[in-house]
């Protein structure tokens, strides 16, 4: 067993932790205050590869692994979750679908301007009354000629109003349930697909997430993504990983609340002394940290798994997202705590860790869904 990162994955952190402090760090409440999308960054990340980190480099990837992704997503999570978020779902949710499922002629005209960070990603999934039960779609695509035509809305899609590229499920065969549900390909300035209300969150603000709306839409019956029927199928599996990148996403926002904390701690004095030398407070840190470096290991075990290609690891993903999410909500918390008065007001990274974990225990599916999951693996019911 071996648990060192090389030095090739240090170097990558390195990177990437530089690029966090020095470039989204000065602006991150600003961005939260006026929920702005920042698209200026957007082409420094297509630069260093962070849009394409799992994709070969025929498709204008970085050909990284799991492993590099979850750094990459940790480290921009620690600063901001809403730019973690933002090339999360870009990476593991639209880039993928389209590599997993598309074939030649789709990877090179959609995937390889999305893995070089030449356009945006967003995938659509979530409806109104279809969030855990997912298999309950009622956006249906129904068969003209050689076009399909799409009628229907999305909510809670992550890029949604900036997205150049959307893959979304629709209802092709209502008489098969989830085995008539197919993925699609849109692109943006197709007549009738347009974004719709943009959400006012609690967290995450810079993160854009919002309705996408299918009106009379007419898709290229080439732009259906894999084979007809199968896209709530497989968009299980891109949720295998994507979990993962939740988990490097509440992992993240985890360190940077715990290393908010513990520089406060020094700071901070009262009765005489810094409140990190009384032991209430050091044990609070010990837990946080111990907490923090547990679910760690989750995260990188789920990622190793996904590297090996030898085994499913929709156990493992879910556990990662699981732990690591609920692990993250309790360090944030405790956050806030110690930093007392100060960490319920702005001034303080604490209150802004505060609103944007609780996202990670809801997205991609919500603790009980991952829960649900886990033991329908441990139970043998995998169908």
């Amino acid at each position: 067993m071996d648990f060192a990162f090389t030095e090739e994955q240090q170097h990558l952190r390195r990177s990437v932790r530089e690029f966090a402090e020095g470039e989204i760090a000065p602006h991150v409440m600003e961005w939260d205050e006026a929920s702005h999308f920042p698209m200026e960054i957007m082409p420094k990340l297509g630069e260093m590869g962070l849009l394409g980190v799992i994709f070969p480099e025929e498709y204008g990837g970085a050909d990284l692994g799991y492993i590099e992704y979850a750094i990459a997503i940790e480290e921009l999570s620690r600063v901001d979750g809403s730019v973690g978020l933002i090339v999360a779902a870009h990476n593991s949710l639209c880039s993928n679908h389209i590599f997993k499922f598309g074939n030649e002629a789709q990877k090179k005209k959609y995937l390889a301007p999305l893995a070089q960070g030449k356009q945006i990603g967003a995938w659509s999934l979530t409806e109104p009354e279809a969030g855990s039960d997912a298999g309950g779609t009622r956006t249906t695509a129904k068969r003209d000629g050689k076009n399909w035509v799409l009628n229907g809305a999305k909510t809670f899609t992550t890029n949604g109003h900036y997205a150049d590229v959307c893959v979304a499920m629709a209802v092709t065969d209502k008489s098969k349930n989830s085995h008539g549900i197919s993925a699609f390909i849109l692109e943006k300035g197709m007549p009738g697909f347009k974004p719709g209300k943009k959400e006012n969150k609690l967290g995450m603000r810079a993160s854009d997430t919002s309705e996408v709306i299918f009106s009379d839409c007419r898709v290229p019956e080439e732009n259906m993504l894999g084979a007809e029927g199968e896209g709530f199928i497989g968009s299980l599996k891109i949720l295998d990983g994507g979990r993962i990148s939740i988990a490097a996403l509440a992992l993240g926002m985890a360190q940077g609340a715990l290393e908010a904390a513990t520089k406060y701690a020094k700071q901070r004095k009262q009765f005489g002394q810094p409140i990190s030398e009384f032991q209430a407070i050091q044990f609070k840190l010990a837990d946080m940290a111990t907490q923090v470096e547990a679910a760690r290991l989750l995260v990188y075990q789920a990622a190793w798994l996904a590297d090996s290609g030898n085994a499913r690891f929709t156990r493992e993903s879910s556990m990662a997202k699981l732990f690591a999410s609920e692990v993250a909500v309790r360090v944030a918390n405790e956050c806030v705590q110690i930093h007392g008065g100060y960490g319920f007001i702005k001034d303080y990274p604490a209150e802004k860790y505060y609103r944007d974990v609780k996202l990670c225990t809801i997205g991609e599916g919500t603790s009980e869904i991952q829960r649900l999951v886990i033991a329908r693996q441990l139970l043998g019911k995998t169908k």
